[in-house]
């Protein structure tokens, strides 16, 4: 069975649900974290990821945030609301799991960051510049990254310098060879212009890589951030996937 990859869950509840359904059976989960900001139900979600079973999980920047590991200074104006919001709204319990994550982590030939190999936390990879830099920052074959919240791939052909990037299809199967930086999307607030929800199934004795989409409820979540006082572009934003 293979291994179920998401990231930047964002404190949404119901996109996480429907994500873990749709997935169905899988030999374990690995989170590439920010589990909670923009969205109304951190809690919620951070109990839901913290039991599930084999699990590997990160912390992302916003989590790093909300424990205080990170200035809050350093995010843009809206972010900083919820952020303070959630202050307010996080249970001690999930706060102790939040501190427990870390940074980044390497399984077999996998590297795990939330951002990059090179800045686990905070740094986009987002252009072929970025990805070529961090392919020396790691030496496993695969990096699997979050925090741009795209499906992107950006693969180094193997035996030369030749790298192909591009943004994964829906159920697209991708196989892996040479040495790739993977992004599975985001689960709980996609900015590739789909609204659904985003995740990825690795099989890593395949070397297989496959991204899949799904839809849920977005009018309920849009309905929570709205009665929390949250800012209305992180509801809106959710309908368009930007």
């Amino acid at each position: 069975m293979p291994i179920l990859v998401i990231s930047d869950i964002h404190a949404n509840q119901t996109a996480l649900e429907a994500v873990l359904r749709d997935a169905g059976t899988v030999d374990e989960v690995w989170c590439l974290g920010d589990l909670v900001g923009y969205g109304p139900d951190p809690n919620q979600c951070v109990q839901i990821i913290r039991d599930l079973p084999h699990l590997t999980c990160l912390m992302g920047n916003h989590d790093a945030a909300v424990v205080g590991d990170i200035d809050i200074d350093a995010f843009n104006a809206e972010a900083r609301q919820s952020i303070g919001w959630l202050k307010d709204q996080i249970s001690a319990e999930s706060l102790d799991y939040l501190r427990s994550l870390p940074a980044s982590k390497m399984i077999g030939d996998v590297t795990l960051a939330h951002g990059s190999p090179r800045n686990p936390v905070w740094e986009y990879i987002l252009d072929t510049r970025t990805a070529r830099a961090n392919f020396n920052y790691f030496s496993t074959r695969l990096c699997l990254v979050g925090h741009s919240h795209l499906p992107l791939f950006f693969h180094m052909n193997e035996g030369s310098d030749v790298m192909t990037p591009g943004l994964a299809e829906d159920h697209r199967v991708m196989t892996l060879n040479g040495r790739s930086i993977l992004n599975p999307g985001s689960v709980g607030q996609p900015r590739d212009r789909d609204p659904r929800a985003a995740y990825a199934l690795f099989d890593p004795e395949a070397r297989t890589w496959e991204i899949h989409r799904v839809e849920y409820d977005i009018l309920s979540v849009q309905g929570r951030i709205r009665d929390a006082g949250l800012p209305i572009r992180h509801a809106l934003r959710l309908s368009e996937g930007w």
